[in-house]
C-alpha cells in the first residue's frame, strides 16, 4: 500500500504519448506561486492529521484480517480439506484517492478484496461476509448495492468510510505478493471482476506515467478542491469523479514535466478549455492486449462514438471513464474552465488571489428556474438504499430532457443533497434550468412541455428491484424565489449579493447616444416594465397548479460540434488543440456534439441580485456550422492521433471511448421510452406530478438588456 517514488524521470523528453509543450523549470514567480497555493491547500484543510492517518491504516489491517478469516470459512463450509482451508488467502487492495496520496481529512477508503475463484460474489462475499460485518459493533452503516455496474458495499469501520469492492479470480490461492497490474489477472474472469480490478489498475498506472508524483498529487488536490467548490465533481450526476480529474491532471503534468503545481494549474485551465472534445485525453497508446476483452475503438464498437469528453484510463483494457457526461454537464464544465482560465491570468498579472479561483459557485442564484426533486423513506436504511438508486438516475433525467427538446433546454444538476430537519427521512435535489441562448428571436418564445419526460423519468426510478410501498419521488418546477430555506447554511436566505463580484458578471448600464453617463432612473423604469411583461406572460403560461407545458418537439435537430480556433496564440502550445483531420470510420456520424465556442463569455452568477434579473450582459453562445467528417478506415489508432494535442502541421483524429469501471460510474444509457407500470402505494401522490415552464420570462440576453 505504499507510494511509489517521487520522481519518474521529471527532466525527460517524454513521457506519453507526444512530446512535452514545454521542459522548461519554474521561474522565482512561480516558485512564490506555488508556496502561495500550498498554504491555501494547509488553510482549506486538506490534508489530514496524522492520528488519523494512523486510525485509517489500522481500518485497512483489520480489514485485511476480516477477509482473510472470512475466505477460510466458506472453504471450510464448502467441504475443503483442513490444508487447503489453511492455504485459502483474501488480499484487501486500495485505490482511487486514498491510493494516489491525495484524501483529504473523513473521506472515504476504496478498497478492493481479491478472492479466490470458489469464494462467489453474490452468495459468499454479498451474502457470509455481509452477515459478518453486519454482526461486528465496529461497522455501523453497512449497505449492499450488489446490483450496481461495480457491486460495492459501503460501511463505517470505526468511523472511517469505506467501499469495498470484490474480485474473484480465477486462481485457488490468493499470494500475498500478489501483483494484479499484471494482463494475466484478468484470465477467466467476469465483467464485474474487470471493472473491479481496474479502479487498482488504473490508480497504480497513472502513478507510473506521471514524470513527479509530489507535483501531480499537490495539483490533483487543486483540481479535486475547485471542482468541488465549483459544483462539477461528480461522475454519478454527468460530471468528473475523482478518477477522471486524475487523468486529465496527469496529461497536463506530462505535457509540462517541470513545472511546479501553480504553473499546472495554470495550464490545466489553459489546454482543457482549448481542447476540442470529443478528441480523447489519454497518457499511453492503446493496449489490444491478448485475452479478447472489450476495449475503446470507435472503429468497431459505435457505443465508443456517442460520448462527448472521453477521458481514457491507461490500463488494459482501456475504457472511457467519464462516459456519463451529457451536452448539459459538459457545456457546464467548458465554461468553467474558461473562468479558470481568465482567473489565473489575473493571478499571473497580480491581479488576483488564489481564493478567486476557487470561490464556491452560487448554484441557487445561477438560474431562475428549478426542478425540485423530492425522496422519501419510512426508515433510515430504506432512505440509504432509495437515495443510492435515485442519484444513480438523476444523470437519466438530464438526458432525457436533452433528448425530448432536442438540446433546446439544458440542465445543471447540483452534485448533492439536501435535507429537511423537520421531514424525517427525507431529500431533495436540485436542477437548474435555462434555455440554450439562440440567434433565434423565436426561440426566445418556445415553451418546453416535460410532462412526458418527468412521467418516463419516474417510471424508469420505479423500476427499482427493491422497491418499497413507502419509497416515495416527486418532481416538480421552482423558481428561483421559491427555493426552500433549508438549502441554505443555517436555514437561512442569504441576502442578495452585491453586483459585479467574480470576473464574469457585467451589469449593463443605460446610456444615452453619445452620452458616457449611466441613466441608472432610465434603466430602473425599464427593467420595471421588463419585469411587468414577464411576470405577465409567466401567469399567462404557468397554471394553477404549478404544472408545467409540454411542447413535444416535431423533429430531432442535428447536434453540432463547435470548431475551436484553430490556432493559438500567445499560448505556448505547438500549433492547435485540435484540428479536424482525418479521422476513423464511423466516428460522429450518429451523434453530433455541440459545444461551446473558446471565445464565448463565461457566465457566473455569483454577484446577480435578484433585484437585477436581466441586467446582466450576456455573450450569446456562437453557433458553428461544420460538422464532424467520416473518418477513414485507412487511419490507425497511433499514439500522435490519440492524443489532444496536435502535432505542428498535423490533424490528431477525433476519437471517443468508454468506459465502465469507476465506483461511481454506472452503465452507460440507452434512452427510450419504457412502458412499465409505476407502482403505486398509499404514500404516493394520487395526483400526477405535472411540471409547467415558461421561459418566455427569461428575456434575450443582449447587450440592449437590462
Amino acid at each position: 500500500m505504499g507510494s511509489p517514488g517521487l520522481s519518474n524521470q521529471a527532466t525527460a523528453a517524454r513521457i506519453g504519448l507526444s512530446e512535452p509543450i514545454s521542459t522548461g523549470g519554474p521561474s522565482e514567480f512561480d516558485v512564490i506561486k506555488t508556496r502561495e497555493l500550498e498554504k491555501f491547500l494547509v488553510d482549506a484543510g486538506l490534508y489530514e492529521s496524522h492520528e488519523e492517518a494512523i486510525a485509517r491504516e489500522e481500518v485497512l489491517g483489520r480489514l485485511d484480517q476480516i477477509v482473510k478469516t472470512w475466505v477460510k470459512n466458506i472453504s471450510r463450509a464448502k467441504g475443503y480439506n483442513e490444508s487447503i482451508v489453511q492455504e485459502a488467502n483474501a488480499k484487501i487492495f486500495t485505490f482511487g484517492s486514498y491510493r494516489l496520496g491525495v484524501h483529504s481529512p473523513g473521506a472515504d477508503i476504496d478498497t478492493l478484496c481479491v478472492g479466490p475463484k470458489h469464494a462467489t460474489r453474490n452468495e459468499d462475499f454479498f451474502g457470509e461476509l455481509y452477515r459478518m460485518l453486519v454482526e461486528m459493533p465496529e461497522v455501523q452503516e453497512l449497505h449492499s448495492v450488489s446490483e450496481a455496474h461495480v457491486p460495492v458495499m459501503k460501511f463505517k469501520f470505526n468511523g472511517v468510510s469505506v467501499d469495498l469492492l470484490y474480485a474473484n479470480v480465477s486462481l485457488w490461492v490468493i499470494p500475498e505478493d500478489l501483483d494484479i497490474s499484471q494482463e494475466s489477472i484478468l484470465q477467466n474472469v467476469d465483467d464485474k471482476t474487470v471493472r473491479s480490478l481496474n479502479g487498482c489498475r488504473v490508480t497504480d498506472q497513472i502513478l507510473r506515467l506521471v514524470p513527479n508524483i509530489q507535483t501531480f498529487r499537490t495539483t490533483l488536490r487543486c483540481m479535486r478542491l475547485w471542482a468541488k467548490r465549483r459544483g462539477v465533481y461528480s461522475n454519478v450526476t454527468g460530471f468528473l469523479g475523482g478518477i477522471n480529474w486524475a487523468l486529465l491532471v496527469a496529461r497536463i503534468c506530462q505535457l509540462y514535466p517541470n513545472a511546479l503545481p501553480s504553473m499546472l494549474v495554470s495550464r490545466f485551465f489553459r489546454v482543457y478549455n482549448l481542447w476540442k472534445w470529443p478528441n480523447p485525453v489519454m497518457l499511453c497508446p492503446i493496449e489490444q492486449g491478448s485475452l479478447g476483452l472489450n476495449f475503446w475503438d470507435p472503429r468497431r464498437n459505435h457505443k465508443d462514438t456517442l460520448h462527448l469528453m472521453p477521458i481514457i484510463t491507461p490500463a488494459y483494457p482501456c475504457m472511457n471513464s467519464s462516459y456519463n457526461v451529457s451536452s448539459s454537464t459538459l457545456r457546464v464544465m467548458t465554461e468553467e474552465f474558461q473562468r479558470g482560465k481568465e482567473i489565473c491570468e489575473a493571478i499571473e498579472a497580480n491581479n488576483a488571489s488564489w481564493d478567486s479561483l476557487f470561490e464556491p459557485f452560487a448554484f441557487f442564484e445561477a438560474y431562475r428556474n428549478y426542478l425540485q426533486i423530492d425522496i422519501a423513506a419510512e426508515t433510515d436504511e430504506d432512505l440509504m438504499n432509495w437515495k443510492g438508486w435515485v442519484e444513480s438516475r438523476i444523470r437519466w433525467l438530464t438526458l432525457k430532457i436533452e433528448r425530448d427538446t432536442n438540446g433546446a433546454l439544458q440542465c445543471h444538476p447540483y452534485p448533492g443533497e439536501f435535507s429537511d430537519k423537520s421531514k424525517p427521512n427525507y431529500h431533495s435535489y436540485f436542477t437548474g434550468l435555462r434555455r440554450k441562448q439562440s440567434p433565434n428571436p423565436q426561440a426566445t418564445t418556445e415553451q418546453f412541455d416535460i410532462r412526458m419526460t418527468v412521467d418516463d423519468f419516474k417510471r424508469d426510478v420505479y423500476m427499482y428491484n427493491s422497491l418499497k410501498a413507502t419509497m416515495w419521488i416527486n418532481v416538480c418546477h421552482v423558481k428561483r424565489k421559491e427555493i426552500p430555506s433549508f438549502v441554505f447554511p443555517g436555514g437561512v436566505r442569504p441576502p442578495p449579493p452585491p453586483s459585479g463580484r467574480g470576473f464574469e458578471i457585467r451589469p449593463v448600464a443605460q446610456r444615452l447616444p453619445g452620452s458616457n453617463s449611466p441613466q441608472p432612473d432610465n434603466a430602473v423604469t425599464g427593467r420595471k416594465k421588463r419585469k411587468q411583461q414577464q411576470d405577465e406572460v409567466s401567469r399567462g403560461a404557468v397554471s394553477a397548479s404549478d404544472s408545467t407545458s409540454l411542447d413535444d418537439s416535431p423533429a430531432r435537430k442535428k447536434i453540432q460540434l463547435n470548431n475551436f480556433a484553430d490556432t493559438i496564440s500567445n499560448s505556448g502550445f505547438p500549433g492547435n488543440i485540435c484540428s479536424n483531420g482525418p479521422g476513423i470510420t464511423g466516428f460522429g456520424q450518429s451523434k453530433l456534439i455541440e459545444q461551446q465556442s473558446s471565445s464565448e463569455q463565461t457566465i457566473n452568477f455569483q454577484g446577480l441580485s435578484e433585484e437585477i434579473d436581466g441586467a446582466v450582459e450576456l455573450k450569446s453562445e456562437s453557433q458553428y456550422d461544420g460538422e464532424i467528417e467520416g473518418l477513414k478506415t485507412s487511419v490507425p489508432v497511433t499514439p500522435e492521433l490519440a492524443t489532444g494535442v496536435a502535432r505542428p502541421g498535423e490533424g490528431p483524429t477525433c476519437l471517443a471511448i468508454q468506459q465502465k469501471f469507476d465506483l461511481e460510474e454506472l452503465e452507460p444509457l440507452e434512452l427510450s421510452v419504457t412502458t412499465a407500470t409505476v407502482p403505486t402505494s398509499a404514500n404516493m401522490p394520487t395526483q400526477k406530478p405535472i411540471i409547467r415552464f415558461s421561459f418566455t420570462s427569461l428575456t434575450k440576453a443582449t447587450g440592449n438588456s437590462a
